[in-house]
């Protein structure tokens, strides 16, 4: 809003009442017609133009006449961007309204108006002649446009009211959802309010469902039909979360059981004195550390008091997660590619001790269905100062049976680590620097029970981390590690070294393993304009026997403009103890993501390069859209292992309760498949307490419940007669919920990250009216799995606040950044000053408020952060009006350390 529009509305509104008074008793007067009337500055006006919640333009500028209201047209047409052209000259404007084909003609010298075939005769009091140019009257404005402008004189508003979306409305549209996905203001959420949901006795569970059928013609194995199912639910039980996934095989029959009780608290509140974040019964995976333990899947039990988004260890994590029949998943670091899991028999996918980079790590899991399912989990790990706790102990404690589930339904999978097993571990930061940590396990391995004690010391120097780690059997047998993690330039370094003797066995360290060392490097190359991670990693394995290992991986990644390539070499050399040398083995890898027009295209190569040449697997995979809700999904591919050669087709279909998916292929062989998959979720409709069935996942994801409410005596809390909103956005995070409020002023927001605080506020883009705005930023949930949170959001009167910033002694302070907060210290609103010091702020809610200058800014013009004007904006006072604010020097502490402005 320019300098001009401010000044001008100000002075309106303050002079809001007078001049209405004024206009009425002058168009009463019956002395005056239309004809004798001559615009004058009492009757000037200037509105802002409205559609709905759009402010349009740089202000209407009007007339109040005899016995009618006009608005001058060239604004009309400039801030409505309407194709007309006015020529006061001819006296005469031609063009069209808001199509082509609704032209229109005014012709003043023979007083008629055409539009499209229709010719009328222009009237006394239709078009008035002003300084300005031509002032049209807004009823004769409104039969030529064919939507209705409405004049509201006590708040100088134009309100232009219409059943259909105009081209200038559709385009403010497409601009505020492009706005909406930047980044919005940040909050300190712990300063917020919040919103805690008590933990029942029985809550309802959500019910994650998916179930596929399909038909397979293999001349190989014959005519075949599958029927699988997959359910997860999730909810509450005995006043703990509880969740359970069970699957079946081929032919529908319930296969696997997991089920898990368990409560999370991200602030460390849990079981009394053991202020524990996170403990769990059931199907559980444990901890892991450097030498002894691997983190493993079994029915038992865990508790522990560290931060529920932190590693086990500090220079890796693991992922794990359900991972359904015919599915595949990916893992990406910063973008680049790490590993590849397969489907495999358990219905899990595990990526296992995953490097960890010095810095800010996001990793991104990618999982890829049969028939074009994708879905990604994102999560970002820091390493560095911030990763050691400074004088905070952590500990975990933890049994289990590995590799049984609390409730077997078909055969036990058998693994290296079956039997019972546990520990106990704690972790010490000494300083910001220096941290401690100890172990005690007692592990079953391949058969054999082993007790083990270990024990690490990690110390920050400059841009590293350094680690040192060594354990005991209890017996004969020792293991020592060295591990660094560092920044050196541009360019990330990751060592290792262990040491094993006396026959050491863990998890860890395999049977006559006696020595590791590992070595890798990722760096940012920059080709041109082009930046290219490049990672190499290189290790070394020796045994008891004398044999060894050398593993070689190279991977380099490349975003062009449509495409990104990630290729990957990887080479294994063995040395025998004994004879010669097996032949190295030598594969190439490369991974494909990009579009070409409307296509989006996926495509992955494995190439053998030793000891012999050949292809192992290539595949092609193209998605586009079919519509709102429908993709399509084409495939190619090539498998060298069966001979043959593949080509498939298949349809998505989203609907607000479920999605619907079906596939058909065929074979170089003959083979022929087909199939149909079905998603859908089923849980309680927190609105009105029934259920209702979605296609978003409501057992895996949180959900909130908002009500958005007029809180008309300012309390903070709903009372019985207060409005209900409906038509209103809501905002999670950083995104915007799908679905407005309903005529009882609720929406329900899905797809909330569980266990991770998130704001959830009201969209002021979507309010109709300016001078009613939300009472606070927004109130805070941390959600969980299959359960809805419930807030609610008051919308309050609002004002603004303007006032002109001088410096105290000096001239204005143009340009300056200016904030306005409430009581609790909390940012509601910022703006500039204009060039003569003048500011505004807008949509203030009712309350009361101090102006500072941002910080920066402060600083910038070396003048006091704090300004000492206060602001109360209520029924009595819409605008408050500062006057003229004083800023005044920046004070210094005597000892010159610093200035007395708080931070």
């Amino acid at each position: 809003m320019n300098i001009f529009r401010q000044r001008a509305r100000s002075l309106i509104t303050a002079a809001g009442t007078a001049l209405v008074s004024a206009a009425l008793l002058f168009s009463a007067s019956p002395s005056l017609a239309n004809g004798g009337w001559t615009p004058h500055d009492d009757d000037a006006l200037l509105f802002d133009l409205r559609s709905g919640r759009y402010s349009l333009g740089d202000g209407i500028r009007g007339y109040q006449t005899s016995n009618s209201v006009c608005v001058d047209f060239a604004d009309v047409i400039m801030a409505m961007d309407l194709p007309i052209r006015l020529d006061k000259k001819s006296r005469r404007a031609t063009g069209w309204v808001f199509a082509e084909r609704e032209t229109l003609t005014i012709e003043r010298d023979s007083a008629t108006v055409q539009k499209v075939n229709t010719q009328t005769k222009l009237s006394a009091g239709d078009i008035f002649d002003t300084p300005e140019g031509w002032c049209v009257n807004v009823k004769t404005l409104s039969s030529w446009t064919g939507v209705t402008f409405r004049p509201d004189l006590s708040n100088a508003l134009l309100i232009l009211e219409t059943d259909r979306k105009l081209p200038f409305q559709r385009a403010m549209e497409r601009k505020e959802r492009a706005a909406k996905i930047r980044p919005r203001r940040t909050f300190d959420l712990a300063s917020l309010p919040q919103s805690t949901e008590s933990y029942k006795i029985w809550r309802t569970p959500s019910v994650d469902v998916v179930a596929s059928a399909g038909g397979l013609r293999d001349r190989r194995s014959g005519q075949d039909l599958d029927v699988r199912y997959e359910l997860f639910a999730s909810g509450e039980v005995g006043k703990a979360s509880f969740d359970a996934r069970l699957s079946s095989d081929d032919n529908g029959v319930p296969e696997n059981l997991r089920v898990r009780a368990y409560r999370t608290d991200p602030k460390g509140e849990l079981l009394g004195p053991l202020k524990a974040t996170h403990f769990a019964l059931g199907d559980v995976a444990t901890a892991s550390t450097a030498l002894v333990s691997q983190s493993t899947v079994g029915r038992g039990a865990l508790v522990t008091n560290r931060p529920v988004d932190r590693p086990d260890a500090f220079d890796r994590t693991s992922f794990r997660g359900e991972l359904p029949a015919g599915w595949d998943a990916e893992l990406y670091r910063n973008g680049q590619l790490l590993a590849f899991a397969e489907n495999r028999a358990d219905g899990r996918y595990e990526f296992v001790d995953v490097p960890l980079l010095y810095g800010q790590n996001r990793f991104e899991v990618v999982l890829y269905g049969p028939q074009g399912q994708v879905r990604r989990e994102t999560q970002t790990v820091p390493v560095g100062l911030d990763s050691i706790p400074p004088r905070k102990t952590w500990y975990w404690a933890g049994v289990q049976d590995a590799g049984e589930d609390l409730i077997r339904l078909g055969s036990k999978l058998p693994i290296r680590q079956s039997g019972w097993r546990g520990g106990f571990g704690l972790e010490r930061g000494i300083n910001t620097k220096t941290s401690v940590a100890a172990s005690l396990f007692s592990l079953q391995i391949d058969g054999t029970r082993r007790n083990y004690l270990e024990g690490s010391v990690r110390r920050a120097v400059g841009p590293t981390l350094v680690e040192l780690s060594a354990s005991s059997d209890l017996e004969s047998g020792t293991a020592f590690r060295g591990q660094l993690l560092g920044e050196l330039g541009e360019t990330f370094i990751t060592a290792e070294t262990i040491w094993a003797q006396g026959g050491f066995v863990s998890d860890r360290i395999d049977q006559n393993v006696n020595g590791r060392h590992r070595v890798a490097l990722d760096h940012n190359f920059k080709i041109g304009n082009k930046i290219v991670p490049f990672h190499i990693d290189a290790q070394y394995e020796t045994k008891t026997d004398g044999a060894a290992s050398l593993d070689f991986v190279g991977r380099a990644s490349l975003n062009l403009r449509r495409f990104s390539l990630t290729g990957e070499v990887a080479w294994e050399k063995q040395f025998s103890a004994f004879g010669p040398d097996p032949p190295d083995i030598v594969e190439a890898r490369m991974l494909a993501n990009g579009r070409i027009g409307r296509v989006r295209l996926r495509g992955e190569a494995i190439y053998r390069v030793a000891p012999e040449k050949r292809f192992e697997r290539v595949n092609f995979t193209g998605e586009w859209r079919a519509g709102e809700r429908a993709d399509w999904r084409a495939e190619l591919g090539y498998d060298a292992g069966l001979d043959r050669a593949r080509a498939g087709i298949g349809i998505i279909r989203r609907f607000d309760k479920f999605s619907l998916t079906a596939s058909a292929e065929a074979a170089s062989d003959g083979s022929v498949a087909a199939g149909l998959n079905l998603a859908f979720s089923l849980g309680p409709d927190p609105r009105n307490g029934k259920f209702r069935f979605s296609s978003n996942k409501l057992a895996s994801n949180g959900q909130a419940l908002a009500i958005v409410y007029r809180d008309k005596n300012g309390d903070g809390v709903r009372q019985a007669h207060e409005k209900l909103v409906e038509n209103v956005e809501l905002t999670a995070g950083q995104t915007t919920a799908l679905t407005p409020t309903d005529a009882n002023g609720r929406a329900v927001i899905d797809n909330l990250q569980p266990f991770r605080p998130v704001l959830i506020g009201i969209d002021t883009s979507s309010l109709s009216d300016p001078y009613v705005q939300p009472a606070l930023p927004g109130v805070v949930v941390t959600p969980r799995p299959g359960v809805a949170s419930t807030v609610e959001l008051p919308l309050v009167s609002a004002g603004e606040v303007e006032g002109t910033l001088r410096r105290k002694g000096g001239g204005v302070l143009a340009g300056v950044s200016l904030e306005l907060v409430d009581g609790e210290g909390r940012l509601v609103r910022s703006t500039l000053t204009e060039f003569d010091g003048f500011f505004l702020f807008e949509g203030v809610p009712y309350g009361t408020y101090r102006v500072r200058i941002e910080k920066l800014a402060a600083q910038a013009v070396k003048v006091s952060a704090q300004l000492g004007a206060q602001a109360v904006v209520d029924d009595d006072n819409q605008i408050a009006r500062l006057g003229v604010v004083q800023a005044g020097p920046v004070t210094i502490i005597a000892s010159g350390t610093g200035s007395l402005d708080p931070p």
